[in-house]
């Protein structure tokens, strides 16, 4: 019985590649600002990863300071990091992220990041604004950014909001910063458009138990569109030489992956400065941990041990959060709106419009 049982699990190995899965992880032609505009009627915030963290804040704010209390993974919102020893007001003052018009992708991920000039070692992340959250239901925004939780979806037992709406057949499209029931990692890609920088390039990936795992992809020395690949050279393609495991399903969630940011990596040999690059999506090819199939039970639905776990970590993500963005709105409200002094009058009148101040003859 037991030789039976060990050929069955090598018989459903063999059929790994068969179920081996290609998704997009991160697409930021869908990370476009399409709600919320400002007083010049511009979009500021992406609907389909909208998070509102005005339960966070106190009983003091109003509803219209409450209302600057949501973010998105709109490209704009990214955020870029530096190293200590390259941060300064300078360089954070000059690198930010933009949306980029292309003829190719209508639009991608502009990035400039200002290197120190002087001839040492540097980096920076350009990383989400935002911690993306595996297990966020899905919910309809409307235009002016109301989040209402779809009735009946958990984001736990189903596709979550980061993975992207759900085809007929139950599948995530995908592109918003998450994809689930990753085993081993087979390859990494990002298409890049390169202005020949001598700079690398590395992508962050952020498992279920929250390890980072930075993955090398390349340098950005050619022009033009390109694609970044990493191959994992710990991937064994036969199975007959793999070392055979078996995990307990349930209650453990399910292996995922999330987006942590892109690493540009800058050398003492290289010029500082400004650098200016374009991405348009990252993608993963892995192997399913856990395949597919009918059970006769319900785990989830009967023990939620799962929802509860998640319920508790969202909870905890949102308080840090919230706290964040309502310190940033409190450094909004405390920061100087004036760009010039106000004219001194003159000794003759309000305004000193003559000269001396004297009367007009």
């Amino acid at each position: 019985m037991k030789r039976i049982f060990i050929l069955v699990v090598v018989a459903l190995l063999a059929m790994g590649s068969v179920f081996a899965e290609e998704s997009v992880l991160i697409d930021f032609s869908k990370l476009t600002a399409d709600i919320m505009p400002d007083q010049n009627d511009v979009p500021q915030e992406n609907r389909a990863t909208l998070m509102d963290f005005t339960n966070e804040a106190t009983s003091n704010f109003t509803a219209r300071q409450k209302v600057a209390m949501k973010s998105s993974l709109a490209i704009t919102n990214w955020d870029v990091v530096f190293s200590s020893s390259s941060r300064n007001i300078n360089t954070k003052h000059l690198s930010y992220t933009k949306e980029a018009p292309s003829k190719e992708w209508e639009k991608v991920m502009g990035v400039r990041i200002h290197f120190p000039v002087e001839a040492f070692n540097s980096w920076a992340i350009v990383k989400p604004p935002f911690d993306i959250p595996a297990f966020e239901p899905p919910s309809t925004v409307d235009d002016d950014g109301n989040i209402e939780p779809n009735e009946g979806e958990s984001g736990v037992t189903g596709p979550s909001r980061f993975e992207g709406e759900a085809d007929e057949e139950g599948k995530p499209s995908g592109g918003l910063g998450v994809v689930k029931n990753v085993g081993t990692l087979k390859s990494v890609a990002v298409n890049a458009y390169g202005l020949n920088f001598p700079h690398s390039l590395s992508v962050i990936l952020v498992d279920d138990k929250g390890k980072e795992k930075i993955v090398f992809m390349g340098y950005l020395n050619f022009e033009g569109w390109g694609e970044l690949r990493w191959d994992n050279p710990a991937y064994v393609q036969n199975v007959r030489n793999r070392e055979l495991r078996l995990y307990p399903i349930y209650p453990e969630s399910t292996p995922f992956v999330k987006f942590g940011g892109f690493l540009i990596q800058r050398s003492a040999s290289s010029p500082g400065g400004d650098f200016i690059g374009y991405f348009k999506d990252v993608k993963l090819i892995y192997d399913k941990a856990v395949l597919d199939t009918e059970r006769d039970i319900e785990d989830e639905s009967l023990w939620n041990i799962i929802q509860d776990r998640e319920t508790a970590r969202k909870t905890s993500e949102l308080q840090r959060l919230g706290q964040k963005e309502v310190q940033r709105l409190l450094d909004i409200q405390r920061q100087a709106t004036e760009t010039t002094f106000t004219p001194t009058a003159g000794a003759g009148g309000e305004g000193g419009d003559d000269e001396g101040g004297g009367e007009e003859e």
